[in-house]
């Protein structure tokens, strides 16, 4: 049995590794073996090892709707041609399996998850919210991590960076020309890292981890019900993406501009902000 008790914690209060390959539902399996076999043949000797997350591993994907999320480390650092190898691989599997919506592929290199800087943010996401799928894996070369905040500040304490760069991808993605299903994209990453951003605020007094985002959201709720229901809006949109333009406008001066920036202001008071990256 999982040595796991509440609230995404195991007994000594450490954040448990969230997935595990027996809980891929059936459906996505296959996807995950291509993934597996294409990944190997894409970068061989360059990959140090491979690792899914998201909702495939923990089990609560859905046909057509949920996307296929892995990370790749590098032996070194990502070039543009590895770049390009993932966009291709992502391509190939969203054409071939209709049971996702989409694959993406996050490039990073060994040095970087296991670097310093990285110790509470990437190598905090490999250790707990990945699921190996190839090679050894860096989990054993981390810590264990608690939900504290040290941990809140250097995962999401870089929510007044993300707000011009949102600004920017929500205007491409409603201007006239813009690829098909770039709506939806956007609408369900921005509001997805918002609801993270909410809960990760409140994660120390929550005293757990957890995934859901309607969960997520009803925890920033209880300490903040003055911004509760917008949170659970944008929780509903990670959930369920729109592709209507106007939608994701609303989205913009709603969500982006009020709420995220009260709470990038509220993060920075809280917990800090995070420390700089090169770059």
């Amino acid at each position: 049995m999982e040595n796991v008790v509440v609230k995404g914690l195991d007994e000594q209060g450490f954040i448990a590794r969230e997935g595990s390959p027996a809980r891929v539902p059936p459906a996505f399996r296959p996807v995950v073996d291509a993934a597996r076999a294409r990944t190997l043949g894409a970068f061989g000797e360059r990959l140090h090892s491979a690792y899914l997350y998201g909702s495939i591993p923990r089990g609560t994907a859905r046909v057509g709707r949920s996307d296929l999320d892995l990370l790749l480390a590098l032996r070194e650092e990502p070039t543009e041609a590895d770049r390009a190898a993932a966009r291709a691989l992502d391509d190939a599997l969203d054409d071939e399996f209709e049971q996702i919506d989409g694959a993406g592929t996050l490039l990073v290199s060994r040095a970087q998850v296991l670097s310093d800087l990285e110790r509470h943010d990437m190598g905090w996401f490999v250790a707990c919210l990945c699921t190996p799928l190839l090679g050894e894996d860096l989990a054993g070369h981390l810590p264990r991590y608690r939900p504290d905040s040290l941990l809140a500040r250097e995962t999401n304490g870089d929510l007044a960076l993300c707000l011009p760069r949102w600004r920017r991808l929500i205007a491409e993605a409603t201007a006239p020309g813009a690829p098909a299903g770039a709506v939806r994209v956007r609408a369900r990453g921005i509001s997805r890292h918002l609801v993270r951003t909410g809960f990760t605020l409140v994660m120390p007094r929550w005293q757990g981890w957890t995934s859901d985002l309607y969960e997520m959201a009803g925890a920033f709720a209880a300490y903040y019900p003055e911004w509760g229901p917008r949170m659970k809006e944008a929780a509903s949109l990670a959930h369920e993406p729109t592709d209507d333009p106007a939608v994701l406008r609303s989205f913009l001066h709603s969500h982006v501009e009020e709420l995220g920036g009260w709470l990038a202001e509220e993060y920075a008071h809280v917990h800090g902000v995070k420390a700089p990256r090169p770059g």
